[in-house]
């Protein structure tokens, strides 16, 4: 059977459309000179997804400075606010979806990109197109410049801002109805907190970015519950008798918020719960009278396989079949980064064909993750690490070892990611197990495109 990747690039080409650089194994570089160059200003500025977060310094004033000079675009749409420690990318993607197919001009946008920046904001299901990203970026950096030269609170805007305000230039300017906005990082002080939401949604709350956030689970949950607005509806799946789950009910009371709780009793896997989570959400919109195109209040009903379909995203869960040494190993590209998620990740993939028996990671961890709890649910799964390296930002391998020797756990050091992933296939092909990318979307944004080449080429050659 035709691999569907294969069949969406075969498609776009014989109907002369463009490709969708969000699923499609098409190049990622930038093109457009424009783009070259509004960017090339950005890196200019302060980006916390480059630099270590114990230093980081955030607050909403510089965003709300940018935004009142640019005419508040925020205000031209009504958006769902995203927050949570992992699933919220797969939660907006899946709300994009179906409002699309029910016929509602939509926006998502969505952190960090795996191959580029376009997958941050779509339109209507479509990556920006370079251009647009381009001249809103201009604009935001006219708007910066007046800012500095009146020493007024945007002077300190950071690239977050910058990218943040011109995604909300683009959604006013496309007409969209309805917005669907990750955070960023925490919530309460986050650049995408300017956005009056009508219904908010808290996924779930893990041990992250504590030297920022908080270093319980009960003090990031007061961070990620400050996206919930006064009279608005919050959506979570955290139970009232939960650490994390109670700060969020608290919070919904004393701003007088409607919680509502998705029933996740039937939901066993990580997309099951994700399309409870979503199709909650979509309950909330119909009873706030938004209707679809045949005049239907939305809702759950909604999320079917082709909203399902429509809503993957690369580096999550991503399927691969490649070959090695005469031999087709499943490969699995997941940038889980928190021990639960990882968790998570490996119970769905012990229930999905060609990922029985042993399994070997190629990971790679951010200085500020919960390395030893990554670890320790490797070593609990039977998966063998293979540590390279992405950035200064991450763990050294060297390290990495040292930690998985501490309790036990066999593993290799290979400086080099597509050398270290070569390595994990041919140990894959050599002892029958499948291979998985993990611990970073930065990692799966590494080598997604190689792997995609090496499916499709596979694919090719057994016509």
């Amino acid at each position: 059977m035709e691999n569907h990747r294969e069949a969406q690039v075969s498609d776009a080409a014989r109907l002369g459309t463009k490709i969708n650089p969000v699923t499609c194994a098409m190049p990622m570089q930038i093109e457009n000179p424009r783009l070259i160059e509004a960017l090339s200003q950005l890196d200019q500025l302060t980006n916390w997804e480059q630099r270590p977060r114990g230093e980081m310094r955030v607050g909403l004033e510089p965003i709300l400075d940018l935004s009142a000079r640019l005419g508040d675009p925020h205000r031209a749409f009504r958006s769902i606010h995203v927050a949570g420690t992992k699933g919220k990318s797969s939660t907006s993607a899946l709300l994009e979806a179906s409002l699309r197919h029910a016929g509602i001009s939509v926006g998502r946008y969505a952190s960090p990109h795996v191959e580029h920046i376009s997958e941050r904001i779509s339109v209507n299901g479509w990556p920006v197109e370079e251009g647009v990203l381009a001249e809103a970026l201009f604009l935001a950096l006219d708007a910066l410049r007046a800012a500095r030269a009146e020493a007024t609170a945007a002077e300190t805007a950071t690239w977050f801002d910058m990218l943040t305000v011109a995604a909300f230039l683009i959604f006013r300017d496309a007409g969209i109805a309805w917005a669907v906005v990750e955070t960023g990082l925490g919530g309460r002080l986050d650049s995408t907190n300017i956005v009056n939401s009508d219904v908010s949604i808290i996924t779930n709350i893990g041990l992250e970015h504590t030297e920022i956030l908080g270093k319980t689970r009960a003090a990031i949950a007061f961070e990620k519950a400050g996206i919930i607005k006064p009279h608005s509806t919050v959506v979570t799946p955290l139970e009232a008798d939960d650490e994390a789950g109670a700060v969020i009910a608290r919070r919904a009371v004393e701003i007088k918020a409607r919680l509502t709780r998705p029933d996740l009793s039937k939901a066993s896997t990580i997309a099951s719960r994700n399309v409870a989570v979503a199709g909650a959400a979509l309950d909330v919109l119909g009873e706030l009278g938004v209707t679809a195109r045949e005049g239907e209040a939305v809702g759950a009903w909604l999320i079917d396989a082709q909203a399902e379909r429509d809503s993957h995203l690369p580096g999550r869960l991503e399927r691969f079949v490649v070959p090695a040494e005469g031999k087709a190993v499943a490969v699995m590209l997941d940038g889980a980064h928190v021990p639960f998620n990882l968790e998570a990740v490996l119970d769905d993939l012990s229930g999905m064909e060609g990922f029985s028996g042993p399994g070997i990671a190629v990971v790679a961890i951010a200085a500020d993750k919960d390395a030893a709890g990554l670890l320790d649910v490797m070593k609990r799964y039977g998966v063998s690490p293979i540590f390279t390296s992405v950035s200064n930002r991450f763990r050294s391998p060297a390290e990495l070892q040292m930690l998985a020797g501490a309790i036990g756990l066999a593993s290799e050091v290979i400086e080099d990611p597509q050398a270290a992933y070569e390595r994990a296939l041919e140990r894959a092909a050599e002892v029958d197990a499948w291979v998985i990318l993990t611990g970073s979307l930065y990692l799966a944004g590494l080598l997604r495109q190689h792997v995609m080449e090496q499916e499709m080429k596979s694919l090719s050659g057994r016509r």
